[in-house]
């Protein structure tokens, strides 16, 4: 069970209540020139969204946030394993750190650099961009401002970046950047961010320049301390929606969910909760469906109104005009019929989750990371659980959990391991079945990236891989290198 330091309580402190139906607005801010328009080229669709390289194989970026560079302890690093018709492998791989040539910035002790990772081709220029997350980036003297970074993609790989302006004023520790999410807002098929924090949420709308400029920021205050931002087309109008998730509230301890639709509103869906959120086709109707995270159960949170005991996933289905707010939420958790397991106080359900057709059957499957469950006496060791996709909907039938016992997989569980601490489904083989990436920062001192490809009975754990901070390239000098403590996709960020 997580330490009582893992509550969310300054959370609960910087967040504000809100009402049922509460709508807010967008504060614009200029981003200096608008940056200008440059040829589509598939910029927002798989093929190109995660492909740093342009060979055709969508990549892997894997955050190490205690990772040391040279003397400076917890700087940070992020590590890119290249896809391939085989999988990816520590073989073929880059690492980035701030003092990566053209990377702005410099190590510094514990900035965290890689404690949040995304890609999309910001530029449009062919090649997935890498964006990178450091919330604890300072500022002058004063700590935990955060930034956010741009690597930018090639032919050659990821070379050269900018950084991403962060919304003026920004106090020591509003944590900019703990969570990334991209997608097409405007519809212009250049990919727009969502950024959280301790101290609001930011937009931003593409297209951006090589300065890291974009055409528009805005900036909501209101939102308080943000945890999670899921983004996807949810009515098939060919733009994304935002989904703010700024967590626990003294109002609503599992979170509230608000939708923006890229017109400088946020609304709630007053019957939806969650810290992370993630966006797929769970039903195969050609329109996304929201599915959110909610962890935070009574024993974390001394509330009886909070999450099903360890933890539970909520969905919410798109269609012609998006989430109906009255739309009452499918829930999910470890004592729903079929799913493997039972919920234990503090197991965290929900702390992670990826959505992505592992099995080639056109409908999108969900992978949920419960960090903090005990195997047996082994508490933390953690697990991640396939749900299956059906024309139904999500279903616990053929549900399937994997932690280090399960047999195929490397390595043994062992207490503080934090197993699917973060979790991804991407198809790195190009075969059009995801792979499961699952992240256990807490293995060792290293922190563990296990790897299982996609099949048509789901990912297979025969074969499957584990790769090490250190094997992959990341520095450890006295910190946990924490490997595998972020990857693309939803994690909570409090």
């Amino acid at each position: 069970m997580p330490s009582p330091a893992r509550v969310p309580s300054r959370s609960l402190a910087c967040a504000i209540a809100v009402t049922t139906a509460a709508t807010l607005t967008a504060v614009v801010l200029p981003a200096g020139p608008a940056a200008a328009a440059a040829p589509y080229k598939g910029a927002n669709t798989a093929a190109v969204q995660d492909d740093f390289n342009g060979d055709g194989y969508r990549d892997l970026a894997v955050g190490a946030p205690g990772a040391a560079n040279g003397s400076v302890d917890a700087a940070g690093a992020v590590v890119v394993l290249y896809g391939s018709a085989s999988g990816v492998s520590a073989t073929h791989r880059t690492v980035i750190t701030q003092a990566t040539t053209g990377v702005p910035g410099a190590p510094e002790e514990w900035d965290g650099f890689g404690t949040s990772v995304a890609s999309a081709d910001l530029d449009r220029d062919g090649y997935a961009d890498l964006l990178v997350g450091t919330p604890s980036e300072a500022a002058g003297t004063m700590g935990g401002i955060g930034s956010l970074t741009v690597v930018w993609g090639g032919s050659s790989g990821l070379k050269g970046g900018a950084a991403v302006s962060p919304p003026t004023g920004l106090d020591e520790g509003c944590g900019f950047a703990a969570g990334i999410a991209v997608g097409d807002v405007t519809g212009d098929s250049a990919p727009d961010i969502g950024v959280t924090g301790n101290c609001g949420a930011t937009s931003y709308t593409g297209p951006f320049t090589r300065t890291g400029r974009p055409a528009r920021r805005s900036f909501v205050d209101a939102l308080g301390t943000n945890r999670g931002v899921a983004m996807g087309d949810v009515d098939r109008d060919g733009r994304a929606e935002r989904f703010w998730l700024p967590g626990p509230t003294g109002g609503d301890v599992n979170g509230t969910v608000y939708v923006d639709r890229g017109d400088g509103t946020y609304t709630e869906l007053p019957l939806a909760d969650g810290v992370t959120g993630r966006v797929g086709d769970v039903n195969g109707d050609g329109y996304g469906d929201l599915v959110t995270g909610v962890p935070y159960d009574a024993s974390l949170m001394s509330d009886p109104s909070a999450a099903h005991r360890g933890g539970e996933i909520q969905v919410l289905y798109g269609g012609p005009h998006g989430i109906d707010p009255e739309q009452k939420p499918q829930v999910i958790h470890q004592d729903t019929a079929g799913v493997p397991g039972a919920g234990e106080d503090g197991d965290m359900f929900g702390e992670s989750l990826s959505v992505g057709d592992t099995d080639g059957d056109k409908y999108a499957d969900v992978v949920v990371g419960a960090p903090w469950e005990a195997l047996g006496s082994r508490v933390g060791a953690g697990q991640a659980t396939l749900l299956r996709g059906s024309a139904t909907g999500l279903t616990a039938t053929g549900a399937v959990a994997y932690s280090q016992d399960t047999t195929g997989v490397p390595g043994t569980a062992e207490q503080g391991d934090r197993f699917a601490a973060a979790v991804h489904l991407v198809d790195v083989t190009k075969d059009g079945r995801a792979e499961l990436a699952v992240g256990a920062p807490g293995e060792n001192a290293d922190g563990l990236l296990w790897t299982a490809k996609g099949a048509t009975a789901g990912p297979v754990t025969s074969g499957s891989k584990t790769l090490s901070g250190t094997a992959a390239g990341a520095k450890r000098r006295y910190a946990d290198v924490e490997f595998g403590a972020a990857l693309p996709g939803a994690r909570q960020t409090g």
